[in-house]
């Protein structure tokens, strides 16, 4: 009877303070998935207020569809340069702004804005610099690959996103690993240092692996931004020139409501749901097995 009660008097205070922001969770995030899974199994084209169940016809469609799987190999490329130049510039920066050096704080700053700036507006942006801005240096200083615009060219075009997601990612990035830096213990250094170990070999020896769970993070978070890009992918190369840019979540958004085939698109969706899950769990799961404890 006093455990009933118990659970009663808990079930209560749970729903005091959480149940409304639980309602609100499942009736925004966990509903509309699970609405989206179902979508998946019928043809339904966005706008029809009929549809009917077709089976697994769209998971087959997903896996003839050349153009997505172009995407997706194109969005692969991406990531792996947009999340391995953001971490490496992201640790550069951290480990130079607790070095000490004068306005250091100003300068996290001013690194950390472009993270602040909405994609579409930063797209915009960055589309103007390409081509117009550096054209125009390209042209007055005659340096040959700054004078035409990258934005036309197939070859080009792709590594302005690469170029744009670095500089916007690596401010916040930056932020985690200075705060890394800052935990990790300043005695084990003082101590390394009178043993003799230089800066190279406490970075390596001591740094480094006290600052796994920073990397876990940070990995995590520049890759689940990098495989949903859209905003700037939109704004930037609206997937051009000829397709050359397009990446998966552009794909899938032209297929759902361009192309209206929104059963199609919904199952392109998922996989790419599943693509991500996948890669995060396992590069979370190897990080924690790294992490080690000061």
């Amino acid at each position: 009877m006093d455990r009933e009660k118990g659970f009663v008097d808990k079930l209560k205070i749970y729903l005091l303070f959480a149940g409304p922001t639980t309602f609100i969770f499942f009736t925004v995030i966990i509903l509309p998935f699970l609405f989206g899974i179902y979508l998946t199994f019928t043809n339904w084209n966005g706008i029809s207020s009929n549809h009917s169940f077709i089976g697994i016809k769209n998971y087959l469609e997903v896996f003839k569809d050349k153009a997505f799987f172009n995407s997706f190999l194109l969005t692969l490329k991406y990531v792996f340069f947009t999340v391995t130049l953001t971490n490496v510039i992201a640790f550069l920066l951290a480990s130079i702004l607790t070095s000490g050096v004068k306005g250091q704080n100003f300068f996290r700053s001013g690194f950390f804005t472009p993270n602040l700036i909405g994609g579409v507006l930063l797209g915009y942006i960055w589309q103007f610099v390409f081509s117009n801005v550096l054209v125009y240096l390209g042209k007055t200083f005659e340096i040959p690959i700054l004078s035409s615009s990258w934005l036309s060219d197939p070859n080009k075009a792709f590594w302005t996103l690469v170029i744009v997601g670095v500089w916007q990612y690596s401010g916040y990035m930056m932020i985690i690993y200075i705060a890394g830096l800052m935990n990790v213990p300043k005695d084990i250094l003082e101590a390394a240092s009178i043993d003799g170990a230089g800066n190279f070999r406490r970075m390596i020896n001591i740094t480094l692996p006290m600052l796994v769970p920073s990397f876990t993070v940070c990995i995590f978070l520049s890759l689940q931004r990098t495989f949903m890009v859209y905003d700037v992918n939109l704004a930037l190369t609206k997937g051009g020139p000829f397709k050359s840019t397009e990446l998966i979540s552009m794909t899938v958004y032209n297929k759902a409501f361009l192309s209206q085939d929104y059963g199609v698109g919904q199952a392109q969706a998922f996989f790419l749901f599943l693509i991500v899950a996948v890669v995060t769990l396992i590069q979370v799961y190897f990080s924690k097995k790294m992490e080690v404890e000061a």
